[in-house]
């Protein structure tokens, strides 16, 4: 079947090649044979007068055009399944996999849970969870993930967000630490040591960092670690402390040799969000998967 000279078929080889980045990988995927598939590309070049994939060393990387192609091509795609499958979404028999952009912080929290119950009420689901980098908002934008989980003050200005709870931040420290005896004073905050996170090779702060940087609160930084369910073992047998979300903070608590203290100053609350393409507002499997999440949430501390 063609559309102005195009056969459809084509486009499901196109999202394929843009993913795998490889005519091989994408052969494999399709189960054609790899001059079939070279022979696909090059009608896709031919069609669009562009190279789509171009060689670089051992690897390829789609062109700038190609790169514009894939939130629409994704839509496209999603549009036509919805189309051609006028069933509704049944989580107890569909297959489908979810990509969801996530910090450790909501991957321990929320998703651990809902992976949980997802292997109960909705067998054939999976669920790819990306830690969160410099690259997250783009790779929302561009379809390459299904929802992404993050502060809202972070999120991406274009898309639609769903609040998923606010969350307040705590002082944890080792619970032999004799500060924890007591309510931590400011004073007490600024003269310890502490531990931070920092995220992906552009070393990211996160939220909490972030607001006390705007106040204007200088710590001294002794450890810095790439992970929120780092902070605890690493001030375990220390007098440090560190900045936590509550919500993991309790949790935390229950397992390990923590004391949790409130702030001795305001902090802004933070608003998490699950963040989705525009285009997939109407998906109804997603949207199931939202209701799941936020029935997560809700769950009491």
């Amino acid at each position: 079947m063609r559309f102005k000279g195009l056969d459809l078929n084509l486009l499901v080889a196109l999202d394929v090649l843009l993913e795998e980045r490889s005519v091989t990988r994408a052969a494999e995927r399709l189960y054609v044979s790899q001059p079939a598939m070279s022979g696909t590309l090059s009608r896709l070049r031919d069609y669009f007068r562009d190279d789509i994939l171009v060689s670089n060393g051992k690897r390829m990387f789609p062109t700038a055009f190609a790169e514009s192609l894939v939130p629409r091509l994704r839509a496209c795609l999603g549009d036509l399944d919805a189309l051609v499958s006028p069933t509704s979404f049944n989580p107890l028999l569909d297959e489908r996999m979810f990509r969801i952009i996530s910090s450790d912080f909501s991957t321990i929290t929320i998703l651990s849970g809902l992976c949980a119950k997802l292997q109960r009420i909705a067998p054939a689901i999976k669920i790819d969870i990306i830690p969160t980098d410099i690259d997250s908002l783009a790779a929302l934008a561009e379809g390459k993930a299904d929802l992404l989980l993050m502060p809202d003050t972070m999120s991406h200005p274009d898309h639609p967000a769903e609040l998923l709870f606010e969350e307040r931040y705590v002082v944890v420290g080792w619970s032999g630490n004799p500060l924890f005896d007591r309510p931590i004073t400011q004073d007490d905050f600024l003269a310890s040591g502490h531990v931070v996170t920092a995220f992906g090779r552009n070393r990211l702060s996160s939220f909490g960092d972030q607001q006390l940087a705007r106040l204007g609160i200088r710590r001294r930084v002794e450890v810095t670690c790439g992970s929120f369910g780092n902070i605890p073992w690493l001030v375990a047998g220390t007098q440090r402390i560190a900045l936590m979300h509550e919500r993991m903070a309790r949790m935390m608590a229950g397992h390990l040799p923590i004391s949790i203290s409130p702030l001795p100053f305001d902090l802004p609350v933070m608003r998490e969000v699950a963040q989705y393409h525009a285009a997939r507002s109407n998906d109804e499997a997603l949207g199931w998967l939202l209701s799941q999440l936020h029935e997560a949430c809700a769950q009491p501390l």
